[in-house]
């Protein structure tokens, strides 16, 4: 009898990870307690691989001899209560993909804010220095998906070839034998305590996962600066040999240390190699330090300096940060609606040069505000709420006795904004909160705003 895996979870993890097992030759079933999406569905069914939905069925689940799970799906859960106390093996979507990538580089790439971005641009300055790369993770493809494009391509002994992946805490608490060449953390703040008991320590742990099982060898960056970073560099199990370390360390304001260089003015020297980003369209001094990190990455990997000045200059970021909308009337319309949480709303703030009408609200985590009061003092002419309840931001922000105003939609959000700004202003869209209470997630708001942006200027 063929062995039997079962896939918590239908969306492009679950999906990749499905066809994968599939073609290794697996009994398949994927199980999933919402609504499996059209285009997965049509995947499933074209490979022959069995699934159900609305409902998880135990007694098929629990004969199963090894379990990939959602990154979604907590340990709290029923059925995942159930599959423990059956001592089933559980692994997640991205070790699964690790057991058959081959020879081949990793990058994983984690943190509460930056990931996105920084996976983004080093797949991008891989790209432009000519090297075979791909991206994915918790972003774009599946880990899973791309390995069986390898193998189908009968690539799956390419040592040169390169996976750039960014990684949640919740994909790395369920990896076991994965192993990155390089391991990149930006930082850590508070975040989906929910589900570690509401203990930071916890989720800090999560983080540094991420450097389980490196060996010598391997490479580690890390931002020396962060505080919960550092005081995890002493508490957290870490194998990485010491001189296979590279700490970046931020100052404040516009300074990135890297080891024994610096970044000013939009000038980062990394290693013996100056770049400039001068022409660069990242934003803010984060943003700074997450290209200080691309690029040390990429030199590793063998990128030329000068390959990698010429990624630098032509890289767009990804959208829904900071990404800039519009310029019209001498506003300048900023989408960063994956700032979801208050750090991210923090390095959006210190980006800010011009005056700035900030639209904030959403779905409130528990959100502590008072940190942004002497940013927004210093940057907000005025504040959009945008969301069901605004009572914690009206009381928070309302203090400062600037310009505020309540609104239900995108559309409304953006015409109270184009009545507060002036010529030479900024409209920011940061909301510090999750999108759930008007949007279906945060791309969803982020382009409706975009498209009220744009309908605004069209009448």
């Amino acid at each position: 009898m063929r062995n039997k895996i079962v896939i918590l979870g239908s969306g492009e993890s679950g999906t990749g990870a499905a066809l994968l097992a599939k073609h290794l030759g697996f009994d398949v079933l994927v199980s999933d307690t919402g609504t499996i999406k059209l285009p997965f569905k049509k995947e499933l069914d074209a490979h022959g691989i069995a699934w159900e939905e609305h409902r998880h069925t135990l007694e098929a689940i629990l004969n199963a001899n090894e379990v990939i799970k959602s990154p979604g799906i907590p340990e709290s859960s029923e059925v995942m209560r159930a599959v423990r106390a059956k001592g089933i093996n559980v692994i997640g979507e991205i070790e699964f993909g690790y057991r058959y990538a081959g020879r081949c580089k990793i990058v994983a790439i984690t943190g509460s804010n930056g990931k996105t971005t920084t996976t983004e641009l080093t797949h991008h300055l891989l790209l432009t220095a000519g090297l075979q790369t791909r991206k994915g993770g918790n972003v774009g493809n599946s880990f899973a998906r791309m390995v069986l494009e390898d193998l189908l391509n009968r690539r799956e002994t390419d040592g040169q070839r390169i996976f750039v992946l960014e990684m949640s805490s919740f994909q790395l608490d369920d990896i076991q034998a994965f192993k990155p060449s390089i391991a990149i953390l930006l930082n850590i703040t508070p975040d989906h305590l929910d589900r570690y008991n509401y203990m930071l320590e916890r989720y800090v742990q999560s983080k540094f996962r991420v450097t389980l099982n490196q060996q010598r060898g391997d490479k580690f960056i890390y931002n020396g600066f962060d505080p919960e970073v550092a005081a995890g560099m002493t508490t957290c199990k870490r194998t990485v040999p010491a001189d296979d370390q590279n700490s970046l360390v931020s100052t404040r304001g516009s300074q990135i240390a890297i080891k024994k260089g610096f970044c000013k003015n939009g000038r980062i020297k990394v290693g013996k190699h100056d770049f400039d980003l001068t022409m660069s369209a990242l934003r803010g001094p984060h943003n700074m330090f997450n290209a200080a990190c691309a690029i040390r990455a990429s030199l590793l990997l063998g990128a030329k300096a000068a390959k990698i000045q010429e990624g630098l200059n032509t890289f767009t970021p990804p959208q829904h940060r900071l990404e800039k909308v519009a310029v019209k009337a001498g506003v300048t319309w900023i989408n960063d609606s994956k700032a979801t949480n208050v750090d991210a709303v923090n390095y959006a703030l210190q980006s800010m040069d011009t005056p700035t009408v900030w639209i904030v609200g959403g779905q409130d985590k528990g959100n502590d505000y008072t940190p942004l009061l002497p940013l927004v003092q210093q940057h907000v002419s005025a504040i959009v709420c945008m969301g069901l309840d605004n009572t914690t931001i009206l009381r928070v922000f309302g203090a400062l006795n600037k310009p505020i105003v309540e609104t239900r939609s995108a559309q409304e959000a953006v015409q109270k904004a184009a009545s507060l700004a002036h010529a030479g202003d900024t409209v920011l869209l940061s909301p510090a909160c999750a999108s759930f209470d008007l949007f279906k997630n945060y791309e969803d708001r982020g382009t409706q705003f975009r498209e009220a942006v744009l309908a605004l200027y069209t009448h």
